[in-house]
């Protein structure tokens, strides 16, 4: 859910949002359907597309995920256009930087939990193992295909579009070791506290 709103958030700034939130917002728009409705079509042709180039079984637990995601953003989506209507650049720019910091501190919380994998960052794997190429190539390859794509159904590219592909990995590097200590804290207590418990 901290995830989610931190699309929504970039998603309501009008100043743009990542190629893949811009993609899904374009076909909301031209095609129907909601943002969330279009994340979860998108993520089950992607795990199908991942195991054909992967020739393993598709990564099923990943349309929980993606279901989870899509109900998030348009929930956060209903919430926001109420809520947050920037009209002036600098509000605007504030809802991105705030959304992109949200985006950052949610991813790193979703990849601690180790939970179900996203498609997009599976495909980025996948093309990482198949050219043998960096990471970086695979992601860049990612973000102008969705890119492309964004472009073609009219999603909403701009100024936030260039600041998520360019600050979105600094911000997830700044948060994840500090989720990752956090919770490594919070469990070491908790087993602490139950042993405690057990003596008594």
């Amino acid at each position: 859910m901290i995830l989610t709103l931190g699309c929504s958030l970039t998603i309501q700034s009008d100043l743009g949002t990542s190629p893949f939130d811009a993609l899904l917002v374009g076909l909301s728009i031209q095609v129907g359907l909601t943002v969330g409705s279009w994340e979860f079509i998108i993520a089950a042709i992607m795990i199908l597309f991942n195991a054909l180039l992967n020739r393993k079984r598709p990564e099923v637990l990943g349309l929980i995920t993606a279901f989870i995601t899509g109900i998030g953003i348009d929930l956060w989506l209903y919430l926001l256009q109420t809520l947050i209507q920037p009209e002036h650049m600098l509000t605007k720019l504030i809802c991105v930087l705030v959304g992109l910091t949200v985006i950052g501190l949610g991813t790193a919380i979703y990849l601690h939990a180790n939970f179900a994998p996203i498609p997009v960052d599976r495909l980025m794997f996948i093309i990482q193992d198949l050219t043998g190429m960096n990471i970086l190539f695979s992601k860049t390859f990612i973000y102008l295909f969705f890119l492309g794509m964004a472009l073609a159904f009219n999603g909403p590219i701009g100024i936030g579009t260039l600041l998520t592909v360019c600050l979105g990995g600094p911000v997830l590097n700044y948060f994840t070791p500090l989720i990752r200590n956090r919770l490594s804290s919070f469990s070491s207590t908790a087993n602490s506290d139950k042993g405690k418990n057990h003596s008594l």
